[in-house]
């Protein structure tokens, strides 16, 4: 049996954009399992880890990070929006609607809404927390229009809420992080070795 990458994210990331497709092909074809665990990364996980929403970033900071976005859409041929028009924005009931089809659906439902949303936000130049928008991409993903109602419930806010103390005590501090047997890869950039792992 393959090995487990837990995948912790923000889906407002442009980073988990650009390598959640590359994950979900990695997976695939290294027979690993993933734990599609979205987190609240802003809210939570940066005030303990040292982190810094966008806006508070250096100027250099911001300017390098626009860079480094265009190289690597370039690089992977990954259609970006560098400045997209509903960016920033929230990505709690993004993320409550990937954790409810998850648990209603199975993880490779929970990887299409999650690949649906963030390149809605990144490559569509549509607005991740809008309701409506969030019910055309359950449709256009073949995904039970359901799953709103179901986003809404404690459940998926307690499993919301697990999911991200469990990345702060694995020790993740960016998104996205991969976790396999406790090592964390921080960054798309690195599932090269991810995969070293996975098959090693």
């Amino acid at each position: 049996m393959g090995r487990t990458v837990d995948y912790y994210f923000a889906p407002q990331s442009p980073w988990a954009y650009l390598g959640h497709q590359r994950l979900a092909d990695l997976v695939q074809r290294t027979g690993a399992a993933v734990r599609v665990m979205p987190i609240d990364l802003g809210g939570k996980v940066f005030p303990i880890s040292g982190g810094l929403p966008l806006g508070q970033r250096a100027p250099q900071r911001q300017a390098y990070r626009l860079m480094e976005l265009q190289r690597f859409s370039q690089h992977l041929k990954v259609p970006l929006n560098l400045k997209p028009r509903y960016f920033p924005v929230g990505g709690d009931d993004s993320a409550r609607l990937i954790i409810a089809a998850d648990l209603a659906q199975g993880t490779q439902a929970a990887m299409k809404i999650a690949g649906a949303i963030l390149a809605a936000c990144w490559a569509q130049e549509r607005n991740m927390a809008d309701d409506k928008v969030l019910a055309e991409l359950l449709s256009e993903q073949d995904l039970p229009g359901s799953l709103m109602e179901a986003s809404r419930t404690q459940a998926v806010q307690e499993r919301y809420e697990t999911y991200t103390q469990s990345a702060i005590d694995a020790g993740v501090f960016g998104a996205p992080s991969y976790v396999v047997d406790g090592e964390i890869f921080w960054g798309q950039d690195r599932l090269d070795f991810v995969e070293r792992v996975l098959v090693g």
